[in-house]
Protein backbone atom coordinates (compact mmCIF):
# COMPACT_ATOMS: atom_id res chain seq x y z
CA UNK A 1 0.00 0.00 0.00
CA UNK A 2 0.59 3.17 -0.54
CA UNK A 3 2.82 5.14 2.83
CA UNK A 4 1.64 8.62 3.71
CA UNK A 5 5.05 10.98 3.08
CA UNK A 6 6.90 12.11 5.72
CA UNK A 7 7.52 15.80 6.36
CA UNK A 8 10.96 16.93 5.15
CA UNK A 9 12.83 17.91 8.87
CA UNK A 10 15.47 20.02 6.88
CA UNK A 11 12.39 22.67 6.14
CA UNK A 12 12.28 23.42 9.90
CA UNK A 13 16.33 24.25 9.88
CA UNK A 14 15.68 26.62 7.13
CA UNK A 15 15.43 30.64 8.14
CA UNK A 16 12.55 32.33 6.84
CA UNK A 17 13.16 34.02 3.18
CA UNK A 18 14.26 37.83 3.73
CA UNK A 19 14.39 39.81 0.20
CA UNK A 20 17.13 41.75 -0.57
CA UNK A 21 17.21 45.38 0.46
CA UNK A 22 16.39 47.09 -2.89
CA UNK A 23 19.42 49.36 -3.84
CA UNK A 24 18.41 53.23 -4.87
CA UNK A 25 20.29 54.21 -7.58
CA UNK A 26 21.59 57.69 -6.69
CA UNK A 27 22.84 60.78 -9.56
CA UNK A 28 26.00 61.34 -8.45
CA UNK A 29 27.27 64.38 -8.85
CA UNK A 30 26.93 66.49 -12.37
CA UNK A 31 27.54 64.65 -15.35
CA UNK A 32 25.70 61.43 -15.43
CA UNK A 33 24.57 59.91 -18.97
CA UNK A 34 21.20 58.48 -18.97
CA UNK A 35 18.73 57.04 -21.52
CA UNK A 36 15.11 58.51 -20.69
CA UNK A 37 12.28 55.14 -21.61
CA UNK A 38 8.48 55.82 -21.26
CA UNK A 39 5.89 53.77 -21.27
CA UNK A 40 2.38 54.94 -22.68
CA UNK A 41 -0.94 54.16 -23.75
CA UNK A 42 -1.87 55.23 -26.99
CA UNK A 43 -5.27 56.81 -25.24
CA UNK A 44 -2.51 59.66 -23.33
CA UNK A 45 -2.16 62.88 -26.12
CA UNK A 46 0.42 64.29 -23.72
CA UNK A 47 3.70 61.89 -23.89
CA UNK A 48 5.61 64.86 -25.06
CA UNK A 49 4.51 67.05 -22.13
CA UNK A 50 6.03 64.40 -19.94
CA UNK A 51 8.93 63.45 -21.83
CA UNK A 52 10.14 67.09 -21.34
CA UNK A 53 9.19 67.48 -17.43
CA UNK A 54 11.37 64.22 -16.48
CA UNK A 55 14.04 65.77 -18.54
CA UNK A 56 14.09 69.31 -16.82
CA UNK A 57 13.46 67.30 -13.74
CA UNK A 58 16.92 65.01 -14.24
CA UNK A 59 18.22 67.64 -15.88
CA UNK A 60 17.96 69.82 -12.73
CA UNK A 61 19.89 66.73 -10.83
CA UNK A 62 22.73 66.86 -12.78
CA UNK A 63 21.80 64.24 -14.83
CA UNK A 64 22.26 64.42 -18.91
CA UNK A 65 19.61 62.73 -21.17
CA UNK A 66 21.37 61.24 -24.24
CA UNK A 67 18.67 59.46 -25.70
CA UNK A 68 14.60 59.20 -25.13
CA UNK A 69 12.72 56.27 -26.48
CA UNK A 70 8.45 55.80 -26.08
CA UNK A 71 6.83 52.16 -26.13
CA UNK A 72 2.94 52.75 -26.67
CA UNK A 73 0.71 50.40 -26.30
CA UNK A 74 -2.53 50.22 -27.96
CA UNK A 75 -2.04 51.89 -31.51
CA UNK A 76 -2.52 48.06 -33.31
CA UNK A 77 -5.97 46.49 -33.31
CA UNK A 78 -4.83 43.48 -31.02
CA UNK A 79 -3.17 46.06 -28.57
CA UNK A 80 -6.13 48.10 -27.71
CA UNK A 81 -7.46 45.38 -25.78
CA UNK A 82 -4.62 45.45 -23.59
CA UNK A 83 -4.11 49.13 -23.29
CA UNK A 84 -3.70 49.12 -19.50
CA UNK A 85 -1.55 46.04 -19.53
CA UNK A 86 2.60 46.18 -19.72
CA UNK A 87 4.33 44.17 -22.95
CA UNK A 88 5.91 41.85 -20.45
CA UNK A 89 5.80 41.30 -16.84
CA UNK A 90 9.86 40.92 -16.84
CA UNK A 91 10.53 43.58 -18.46
CA UNK A 92 7.79 46.14 -19.22
CA UNK A 93 8.63 46.94 -22.62
CA UNK A 94 8.39 44.42 -26.00
CA UNK A 95 11.76 42.45 -26.25
CA UNK A 96 12.26 44.41 -29.40
CA UNK A 97 11.86 48.17 -27.72
CA UNK A 98 14.15 46.51 -25.00
CA UNK A 99 17.01 45.66 -27.55
CA UNK A 100 16.60 49.19 -28.97
CA UNK A 101 17.28 50.69 -25.66
CA UNK A 102 20.38 48.29 -25.01
CA UNK A 103 21.44 49.39 -28.64
CA UNK A 104 21.34 53.08 -27.99
CA UNK A 105 22.68 53.03 -24.70
CA UNK A 106 26.02 51.13 -26.03
CA UNK A 107 25.52 53.76 -28.49
CA UNK A 108 25.73 56.62 -26.40
CA UNK A 109 27.74 54.83 -23.50
CA UNK A 110 25.14 56.00 -20.89
CA UNK A 111 25.48 55.11 -17.39
CA UNK A 112 21.86 54.43 -16.27
CA UNK A 113 18.44 53.84 -17.91
CA UNK A 114 15.65 55.74 -16.40
CA UNK A 115 12.29 55.02 -16.62
CA UNK A 116 9.09 57.30 -16.67
CA UNK A 117 6.75 54.93 -15.02
CA UNK A 118 7.62 52.74 -11.95
CA UNK A 119 9.13 49.40 -12.28
CA UNK A 120 8.68 46.65 -10.08
CA UNK A 121 12.06 45.22 -8.45
CA UNK A 122 11.72 41.99 -10.50
CA UNK A 123 11.91 44.15 -13.75
CA UNK A 124 14.71 46.73 -12.26
CA UNK A 125 16.64 43.07 -11.99
CA UNK A 126 15.87 41.72 -15.13
CA UNK A 127 16.44 45.32 -17.09
CA UNK A 128 19.73 45.60 -15.36
CA UNK A 129 20.99 42.14 -16.50
CA UNK A 130 19.20 42.72 -19.45
CA UNK A 131 20.90 46.06 -20.45
CA UNK A 132 24.50 46.29 -18.46
CA UNK A 133 23.55 49.34 -16.28
CA UNK A 134 20.96 50.53 -14.05
CA UNK A 135 17.87 50.46 -14.88
CA UNK A 136 15.18 52.53 -12.38
CA UNK A 137 12.25 54.38 -12.52
CA UNK A 138 12.26 58.44 -12.03
CA UNK A 139 9.83 58.44 -8.87
CA UNK A 140 12.59 56.65 -7.17
CA UNK A 141 15.17 59.10 -8.02
CA UNK A 142 12.83 61.91 -7.61
CA UNK A 143 12.01 60.28 -3.81
CA UNK A 144 16.47 59.88 -3.06
CA UNK A 145 17.17 63.17 -3.73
Amino acid sequence: MHQPRRRDRRLACRRPFEPAQRQVFRLTGAGVDVVLVGYFSAQRKDVEKLMASAVTALAARGARVLVQIVQRRGVSDGGVQKMGLPYSSRTLLSYGKVREVAQACEQAKADAVIFIGALTERQERTLTAMLGRPAVSLADILVAD
